[in-house]
C-alpha cells in the first residue's frame, strides 16, 4: 500500500523529470545554441548580421507557434478521453516515450547548420509531448489534497521541478557545455571526450535531457496510482466529443471560469513567449556565451524554486488569485526593462563601452522572471482546480491547455512580426507587455474562490 505522502512525492517527481526540456532545451542551452547556429547559417547565405539574428529568432518562435496550435487542437480531446477511460498514466507514459526520443535529437544539430530544420521539427514534437504530459499530470493534482492543501502541493511540486532544472543546468555547465574557448565552467574540456570544436558538449544537452527524464520518471510510475479503468463505460469518440462539447457550451453561463480561461490564455502566452526568447535575447542582444546564459538560468531557476514555494504557501493561505495578480505585475515590469535595454543604453541613457550594467540588470530580470513565472504557473493550476468538475479533471485541464495554447501562436507571432518590422530583437519583445496587461484586466472578473459547475 503506497502512502499518500509517497504518492505526492511521486507526482512531484514528474515536474523534476520534465523540467530540463524547458530549462535546458527551450531557454538556456539549446535555444541559444540554435539561434547562434541559425544566425551563422543565414549570414553564410549572404544575410546582414542584424537581419540574420532577427531571422534566427523568427524561425525559433515559428516552431513554438506551430507546436502551440497543435497542442491547442488536441489537448481538450486527450483530456476528455483520459477522463472517460479513467486512466491517465498510460497517456503520460506515451508522452514520456516521445519526449525522450525527441530530446535526444538535439544532438544532431551541427555547428555548420546541418540538421537545422529537421531538428527544429523534432524539438517541437518533443515540446508537444512535454506539454501533453504536463496537462494529464495536472489532472492528477486534485486527488492529492483538498482545497486547503492543494495550493501548497501545487507550489511545492513546481518548486521541486525548478530545483531539478537547477541541478540539471549546473551539471550541464560544469561538465558538458563549452564556451568559445572550448572549456566548461570548470575550465576543462567537455566530459567523456566530447569534441568542443564540434560543440559536442553543448549538443549533449539532447542525450542528457533524455536520460534525465527516463531515470527520474521511475518514482512517478512506482508511486502514483489511480483507480482502475471503468470497464463498464468504455470511451468512444462520439461520447468523448459529446461530453467535451457540453463542457465548452457551459462556459456561456460560467462568467468566472470564462474570464479566467481567457485571462490565463493571455498571460501564460506572454510568459511562454518570454521563456522561448530569453536565452535568444541574451545571445543576440547582449552577446552572452552559452555558459553565461546557463549561469543566468541557474539564477532564475533558484529564484523560481524559492519564490514558487513561497507562492504556494501564500496560495494556501490567501488563495491563488492574489498570487497570480502580483506575479503578472512583476512580469510586466521585467518585460518593460528588457525592451528598454541594450548593450549600450538603458531607457535611452547611454552607457560606457563595455559596461556590465546590462548584464547585472538582465540577471535581476532573470531572477524576477523565474520567481514570478513559477508562482503564476503553480497558482494558475490551483485556480483551475477551483473551477473544475471533480469528476472530470483531465478534461478541465485539457480546456486549460486549449486556452493556454489556442493563442500560443500569438506571442511568438507578434514577436516575430515586431522583430521583422523593427529589425530589432529587443523591440520585438514589446508585444508581450500588451498581452500581460490584457490578462491582468480580465482577472478582475474572476471569482477568487472559483466557480464549480452547476
Amino acid at each position: 500500500m503506497i502512502s499518500e505522502r509517497r504518492r505526492i512525492w511521486g507526482w512531484m517527481f514528474f515536474d523534476w523529470a520534465q523540467q530540463p526540456y524547458f530549462t535546458l532545451g527551450l531557454t538556456f542551452v539549446f535555444g541559444p545554441y540554435f539561434a547562434a547556429v541559425a544566425s551563422g547559417h543565414f549570414m553564410q547565405g549572404g544575410m546582414a548580421p542584424d537581419l540574420a539574428d532577427a531571422r534566427a529568432q523568427s524561425l525559433w518562435t515559428l516552431g513554438q507557434t506551430v507546436t502551440g496550435l497543435v497542442i491547442a487542437v488536441t489537448a481538450p480531446f486527450i483530456g476528455a478521453w483520459a477522463d472517460a477511460s479513467g486512466r491517465k498514466i498510460p497517456w503520460i507514459a506515451a508522452f514520456g516515450a516521445i519526449y525522450i526520443l525527441a530530446a535526444w535529437s538535439m544532438w544532431f544539430l551541427l555547428p555548420d547548420g546541418t540538421g537545422l530544420y529537421l531538428v527544429l521539427v523534432l524539438f517541437s514534437v518533443g515540446f508537444f509531448a512535454a506539454e501533453g504530459g504536463i496537462n494529464v499530470s495536472n489532472a492528477i493534482l486534485p486527488s492529492l489534497g483538498d482545497e486547503r492543501t492543494v495550493g501548497r502541493i501545487s507550489g511545492s511540486g513546481a518548486a521541486f521541478g525548478y530545483w531539478g532544472g537547477v541541478v540539471a543546468l549546473a551539471l550541464m555547465l560544469l561538465l558538458l557545455a563549452e564556451n568559445s574557448a572550448g572549456v566548461t565552467l570548470l575550465g576543462q574540456a567537455p566530459a567523456f571526450g566530447l569534441d568542443p570544436a564540434l560543440r559536442e558538449g553543448t549538443r549533449a544537452v539532447g542525450p542528457f535531457t533524455a536520460i534525465w527524464c527516463a531515470v527520474f520518471m521511475i518514482p512517478f510510475f512506482l508511486w502514483v496510482r489511480e483507480p482502475a479503468a471503468r470497464a463498464d463505460v468504455p470511451p468512444t469518440i462520439g461520447r468523448v466529443v459529446h461530453e467535451l462539447w457540453a463542457t465548452i457550451a457551459s462556459l456561456r453561463q460560467r462568467r468566472s471560469l470564462g474570464a479566467f480561461l481567457v485571462s490565463s490564455m493571455l498571460y501564460r502566452d506572454a510568459l511562454n513567449g518570454i521563456y522561448a526568447i530569453g536565452g535568444v535575447y541574451a545571445a543576440l542582444v547582449l552577446g552572452w556565451s552559452i555558459i553565461q546564459i546557463g549561469i543566468f538560468g541557474i539564477v532564475g531557476a533558484i529564484t523560481a524554486a524559492v519564490v514558487t514555494w513561497i507562492g504556494g504557501l501564500h496560495d494556501a493561505k490567501f488563495g491563488p488569485k492574489p498570487v497570480i495578480v502580483a506575479s503578472v505585475w512583476a512580469l510586466i515590469v521585467v518585460s518593460a526593462v528588457v525592451v528598454g535595454m541594450s548593450r549600450d543604453q538603458i531607457f535611452g541613457l547611454p552607457l560606457a563601452e563595455g559596461s556590465v550594467i546590462p548584464d547585472l540588470v538582465f540577471y535581476l530580470c532573470g531572477a524576477a522572471i523565474g520567481g514570478a513565472g513559477g508562482s503564476v504557473y503553480a497558482a494558475s493550476r490551483t485556480m483551475m482546480i477551483r473551477h473544475a468538475d471533480p469528476a472530470r479533471p483531465a478534461e478541465a485541464f485539457g480546456l486549460f491547455a486549449l486556452t493556454g495554447k489556442a493563442t500560443a501562436f500569438l506571442a511568438p507571432a507578434l514577436v516575430t512580426l515586431a522583430t521583422a518590422a523593427t529589425g530589432s530583437v529587443r523591440l520585438g519583445v514589446a508585444p508581450v507587455i500588451v498581452l500581460f496587461l490584457l490578462g491582468l484586466l480580465l482577472l478582475r472578473f474572476v471569482d477568487r474562490d472559483g466557480e464549480r459547475p452547476a
